[in-house]
């Protein structure tokens, strides 16, 4: 009989945690952030990528009611920022901006590329587009795409292309408008976005093709001459200045710009980051901020966001064959 009871009590015990409600899954997210927030910039101080990534820092700090802190990673055209937010812990208090450049165009110019940007990382959101100006020296007595073009093919004096750094988006972009205007320029590469723009006031360089982020101040101070955009039809944020299409018809090349984590970071966290980030883009200041960048608010979720990367690496592939970089 004691053997029975005792068979008899093994059923009944599992019947009796199998009617229990299963237990809810701890939130990650509760309690997040209780300290600061590391976000990587993968570029130096100054260069438009750390200029967008510090509007948005400044609006997220208020969002999250934490301080955002800024990381800046320069180097390798971005391959050192990747790197450390690779390697960073998925804590939830470690972001990277994430550019088309460091993304998209270092990975191309490296033999042994050291990270896979769809697959080492959790992407949280897109929440801007990038569009690249055509900017001179003003000493020059170039107004316009075409003016530009003749004065490339003339030959009267020096015409160097500045750039961020070899595999920037101003280098990439710089060397696809010379194949399509069929000009050539020496390639000055700079240690930055912020270095690279000064060269080019100081006129030590004459001209580049530069994220409008890095330029739009000094265009409208007067310090650069605007001569075109990269964006296929005018732009509201753009006045005044014509898409390098209507010259060269076809032309378009810009960026994109938006906020990825270290692989395995918890989902609850992903989606108040994603949240926060929303909301930020919503606040009055930093609207007009970005605005003021001709920087255009673009809202893309995780996987529209990692579509988006999957085809700039495939589109910046066929760029850097069509104008002859080669891998380092």
């Amino acid at each position: 009989m004691k053997r029975s009871r005792v068979l008899l009590s093994v059923p009944l015990s599992f019947a009796i945690l199998a009617a229990a409600p299963a237990a809810a899954a701890p939130d990650a997210s509760k309690g997040w952030p209780s300290r600061p927030v590391r976000m990587i910039v993968p570029n130096a101080p100054g260069s438009s990528v750390d200029t967008l990534s510090r509007i948005m820092g400044n609006g997220l700090s208020q969002v999250l009611g934490e301080q955002v802190v800024m990381d800046n990673r320069a180097g390798a055209g971005g391959v050192i920022g990747m790197e450390i937010a690779k390697d960073a812990s998925p804590d939830g208090y470690t972001m990277i901006a994430a550019t088309t450049a460091a993304s998209t165009i270092a990975l191309h110019l490296m033999k042994k590329p050291t990270f896979d940007p769809v697959k080492d990382y959790d992407y949280v959101v897109q929440f801007a587009e990038t569009p690249n100006v055509l900017v001179v020296n003003p000493s020059l007595p170039i107004k316009s795409v075409k003016d530009l073009v003749a004065y490339a093919k003339s030959g009267k004096g020096r015409f160097d292309m500045a750039s961020a750094g070899a595999g920037s988006q101003s280098h990439l972009s710089g060397a696809y408008f010379q194949q399509a205007a069929h000009i050539e320029s020496l390639h000055v590469p700079y240690k930055g976005g912020g270095p690279s723009v000064a060269a080019l006031i100081a006129g030590e360089s004459q001209w580049m093709l530069a994220v409008a982020a890095a330029v739009m101040t000094h265009v409208g101070a007067g310090r650069l001459r605007a001569v075109g955009h990269s964006l296929p039809k005018p732009s509201p944020l753009l006045k005044g200045i014509a898409p390098i299409a209507e010259s060269i018809p076809g032309f378009d090349y810009s960026g994109w710009l938006g906020f990825s984590v270290p692989k395995g970071t918890p989902k609850a966290i992903i989606d108040k980051l994603r949240a926060a980030v929303i909301k930020t883009t919503e606040l009055p200041d930093v609207r007009k901020a970005l605005a003021a960048q001709g920087t255009e608010i673009v809202i893309r979720g995780p996987e529209e966001f990692r579509r988006l990367v999957e085809q700039s690496l495939a589109k910046n592939a066929r760029v850097v064959k069509a104008v002859g970089l080669a891998a380092n």
